[in-house]
């Protein structure tokens, strides 16, 4: 390997870990705190102790190691993670069978969970890393939320401007803080070496045998060790397998499981440091130095969180799961650097409102676990049909594993679900609003174009029908868009109608979304000469791509269909939508639906158009 080749790998690495792990690495400043303390405490013993330190361990060993780092993150779509791109991938293999409903509505629910997690961990992070002035300066703890909400507002404020910038230092600044957990943890652990003896998955088969409903409990709690353990698998189309694997198994894994054992010994030594085990590890010189590396730490998570919403959010748009909104490139160099406003201050007011509602990290831990469980218990299903219909592994071997897994998910998931009314009910309720709006933008759009499809007439038998009419031609070229391929565009039907003439050239324009990626400039185009000077293209674009329809059009010059943009005009065909009066859907989902739609960005924005080559005609439908 090259010098070069060595510093660019290393530099790739060093990134992966200040973007990739920000969250499952700042889940020791509350992790263990919490199992001890949280909702359902546990008496600080040396059995205990253990039990809950194995526990953590071979948590982390099964849910982040085995499942997403070993198996999962081989369940990519061209390169991409995520729940969308799993669902993606997934749909395309079960498409025209029984389970395509099943497994479209869990993908759905997996991005609507998605968005509670997205919202409490900004919250809980930056406010446990803040809560650490209970320990450096107990006098100053009534500034706490007011110092975690002036965190949070600048961190959301700079979303704008794009991470590229203070993206450099995110990995110096996260291999920082893991050395630093690593550090501490080692030099407690050498004060009690006995904590090792944790490592043995006897003492946490025991702690649940002794203790099966206060283990159980504990579950709750105990999962926020994981918590950011997808991540390694939503951010792989970033960085790749290898630098996630590596970065993992060589520095993010040892730290933490350092660090867990190191506040482990502590408490062996001193079980009162309960209060705060994470920041009592640290001598008392290094507090204020912690206080400030830990809130950097947990605004480069909560970062990296915001990003994924954004990039979830681009997704689902693609998909046809969300309308047409505002989608902002930060970066001329990384087409993954996006800002999408209407995500960032909708999450800025609900992590605004969970800092004040609930006021302290111990007050959120009860929120955190269910969207995360549920994510993981999702993430779990779909893989399987991967493993049995793609990988074609051998069942006797692949259905225990699987079983397994979805056992141990389950069992989080039930420990969560406990804490509904302490907290657990803000990411169900995030979730079924974030479902609901997805659905019905997706039935919504269904309906729609079906009602679409019965107002205009087979493009076919328009081409023909023009051969009785003599309609006049005038110069240039007219590019209709048409979500409906097969039939004739309203906007052409319309300008017919009222103007009774017709370009020398007319061309149907149809965008689609395929399921992957990103698309080759090779396979965007597809072009077919319909005859009379009409012609039919389709451009094609990932789900991870942003479309832009005048550099599309470019790319036809290549195939022998050029297009001058100063002689070109773009007719567009707006849709004033009204309930019929036995709609399909529920009356208030199409009065949303509707809503969504007249407050969609519009298609001269969203694909890019020169607006002042751009006519638009309305169509009344009713759905």
């Amino acid at each position: 390997m090259s010098t070069h080749e060595k510093s660019r790998s290393s530099a790739l690495i060093i990134g992966t870990i200040g973007v990739v792990f920000g969250d499952i690495g700042t889940s020791p400043l509350y992790a263990l705190k919490e199992t001890f303390t949280g909702s359902h405490p546990i008496p600080v013993e040396p059995e205990s102790i253990l039990g809950v330190l194995s526990l953590i361990f071979w948590t982390i060993m099964a849910l982040v190691t085995l499942k997403y780092v070993a198996i999962i993150m081989r369940a990519d779509n061209r390169g991409e993670g995520g729940s969308l791109a799993l669902l993606a991938r997934v749909t395309e293999m079960t498409k025209n069978s029984p389970a395509t409903w099943f497994v479209t509505m869990l993908g759905i629910f997996a991005a609507a969970l998605f968005y509670g997690d997205s919202m409490i961990t900004p919250a809980i992070s930056v406010l446990s890393a803040v809560e650490g002035l209970n320990v450096v300066a107990p006098g100053l703890k009534d500034y706490i939320l007011p110092i975690t909400a002036v965190v949070l507002t600048a961190l959301f404020s700079i979303q704008k401007h794009g991470t590229g910038v203070v993206g450099r230092f995110f990995g110096p600044i996260m291999c920082a803080w893991f050395g630093v957990l690593g550090l501490l943890g080692l030099f407690s652990i050498l004060q009690a070496p006995a904590v090792l003896a944790a490592l043995n998955p006897l003492y946490a088969l025991e702690f649940l045998a002794r203790h099966p409903w206060e283990s159980f409990l504990a579950l709750g709690a105990i999962v926020l060790a994981v918590t950011g353990g997808e991540a390694l698998y939503t951010d792989m189309g970033h960085f790749g397998k290898f630098p996630i694997r590596l970065a993992w198994f060589s520095f993010v894994l040892p730290a933490l499981v350092l660090n867990y054992y190191g506040q482990g010994a502590l408490l062996l030594k001193q079980p009162t440091a309960i209060e705060n085990p994470f920041y009592l590890l640290a001598p008392s010189w290094a507090l204020i130095p912690m206080l400030a590396l830990a809130t950097a730490a947990t605004v480069i998570a909560s970062q990296a969180v915001i990003s994924g919403a954004f990039s979830v959010a681009r997704q689902a748009v693609q998909l046809g799961y969300l309308p047409r909104m505002k989608i902002v490139h930060t970066s001329h160099m990384e087409a993954g650097q996006i800002y999408v406003p209407f995500t960032n201050w909708t999450l800025y007011i609900a992590v605004m409102a969970l800092v004040f509602g609930f006021q302290s990290s111990s007050n959120l831990a009860a929120a955190y676990g269910i969207a995360v469980t549920g994510t993981m218990m999702i993430d779990t299903i779909l893989v399987s049909f991967v493993i049995f219909l793609a990988w074609r592994w051998n069942p006797w071997l692949a259905a225990p594993l699987l079983l397994t897994l979805l056992l141990i998910d389950v069992a989080f998931f039930s420990a969560n679900a406990i804490k509904l009314f302490q907290g657990g009910w803000f990411p169900i309720i995030i979730a079924l609003a974030s479902f609901t709006t997805l659905t019905t933008w997706r039935r919504g759009r269904q309906l729609l174009f079906k009602e679409m499809g019965n107002l205009t007439m087979p493009l076919n038998q328009f081409i023909q029908s023009l051969e009785k009419r003599s309609l006049s031609r005038i110069s240039g070229t007219a590019v209709y868009l048409s979500s409906r391929p097969e039939g004739a565009p309203s906007a052409l039907l319309h300008n017919i109608k009222h103007n009774e003439v017709l370009h020398a050239r007319s061309v149907f324009v149809t965008v689609l979304t395929a399921e992957v990626p990103s698309v080759t400039d090779a396979e965007r185009i597809e072009i077919t000469d319909l005859g009379q000077s009409f012609y039919r293209v389709f451009i094609r674009y990932g789900f991870m791509e942003q479309p832009d329809i005048p550099q599309a059009l470019e790319l036809c010059g290549e195939k022998g269909l050029a297009f001058e943009m100063e002689k070109t005009s773009f007719f567009l065909s707006r849709e004033v939508v009204v309930p019929k009066l036995a709609p399909p859907m529920m009356l208030w989902r199409e009065l949303y639906f509707i809503w969504m739609l007249r407050n969609a960005q519009s298609a001269t924005d969203f694909f890019r158009i020169p607006t002042n080559r751009v006519v638009e005609l309305g169509t009344l439908v009713e759905i």
